[in-house]
């Protein structure tokens, strides 16, 4: 009986069929669908569970880092959106922004309760003076540029008697001082704090007044007149004079607590009515938080009185913002008080106007 078939011999252009090539001649049985089965020497299939629940999985992770990423997008977001809105805003002046100067003029009532030789401020009752202030403050207004009510409150009183501290000075009570501020919230007006110094230092009197002058709409104003250094001075008795190095360290004290703050800048008035009332004025170096007027004071008739005002803001050293301070009994028995149309006709004309 004949044998089984034998392959034929490799010729030379046809290579014998290797071992593993018997299977790769008869494909697989096929499992029923389209796809063919993988050969022996090939991957083993996925089952058929298997990548439904892989792309499952993947969609939930997908998912998952999405989420993560919008809420925390939401927070940031939120936070960023919420901080402009939710911020404080920046303290104001009594009539709004935030510099005085030249947008507005100054136009004050000064004075104290205890006398009524101290100043407008101290005759009558508060609100009616603040009234008659209102009053003189629009004869001062223009279009171009409106004014700025002012309350100036003689916060530190010289004295002729030197008291127990030997300061020849008196101070004002907190009630005084909160009733004036009320009083000039009340008419959107700026309370301005005056300091006579007597023996003490304007350093001193600017540092007792910090917790006021932490308000946007109080100012400070210093009356070296009244600031006496030797040995049997008396206030009253001779003019005072300030040294330009105290009223540096001032002026640094009041800086340092508009920047701390963020206050408007605040108004500076320095009382002078001789050259050499401050000493080495031009030394001075003001800070940039601070508007500085040197207010030229002296009681006579208008002849005298814009002599004076001439001679005193033509030295003004650059920066500083001239000032005119007027008295409403002592001018008026001098010769007659100036009228807001002839101190408007002063040259340079004065950016702060002071009754007293």
């Amino acid at each position: 009986m004949a044998g089984p078939e034998q392959p034929p011999p490799a010729g030379d252009g046809e290579p014998a069929a290797a071992p593993g090539d018997a299977a790769s001649a008869h494909p697989a049985p096929s499992d029923g669908g389209d796809r063919p089965a993988a050969t022996a020497g090939g991957p083993r299939p996925l089952a058929p569970w298997l990548l439904p629940s892989l792309i499952v999985g993947l969609s939930v992770l997908l998912a998952v880092i999405v989420l993560g990423f919008i809420v925390g997008r939401g927070d940031d977001g939120g936070r960023a959106a919420a901080g402009p809105a939710t911020a404080a805003p920046l303290p104001q002046l009594p009539r709004g922004g935030r510099v005085l100067l030249p947008g507005r003029r100054v136009v004050s009532f000064a004075g104290a309760p205890q006398d009524p030789e101290l100043g407008s401020l101290g005759v009558g009752r508060l609100r009616g003076a603040v009234g008659r202030l209102k009053t003189r403050a629009a004869s001062y207004s223009l279009k171009t540029r409106p004014t700025q009510p002012a309350l100036q409150l003689i916060a530190t009183i010289a004295h002729a008697d030197p008291g127990r501290d030997r300061r020849y000075n008196q101070h004002q009570s907190t009630r005084v001082v909160a009733r004036y501020l009320r009083e000039a919230r009340r008419a959107k007006a700026l309370l301005i704090l005056d300091i006579q110094p007597g023996r003490s230092t304007f350093v001193s009197e600017t540092t007792r007044l910090v917790r006021w002058l932490r308000e946007p709409d109080v100012a400070i104003a210093y009356d070296p007149e009244w600031r006496v250094q030797k040995d049997g001075d008396v206030p009253g008795q001779v003019i005072g004079s300030v040294q330009a190095d105290e009223l540096q360290r001032s002026l640094d004290v009041v800086a340092r607590i508009v920047r701390e703050h963020h206050l408007p800048k605040k108004l500076v008035i320095v009382h002078r009515f001789t050259k050499n009332m401050i000493r080495d004025l031009p030394t001075i170096r003001f800070p940039r938080e601070l508007q500085m007027v040197m207010s030229v004071d002296g009681v006579g008739d208008r002849a005298n009185k814009v002599v004076k005002y001439r001679e005193l803001t033509r030295d003004l050293p650059a920066g500083w913002r001239p000032g005119f301070k007027l008295f409403l009994k002592e001018d008026a028995a001098a010769g007659g008080l100036m009228t807001p149309r002839q101190v408007m006709g002063l040259r340079p004309r004065p950016d702060v106007v002071l009754y007293e």
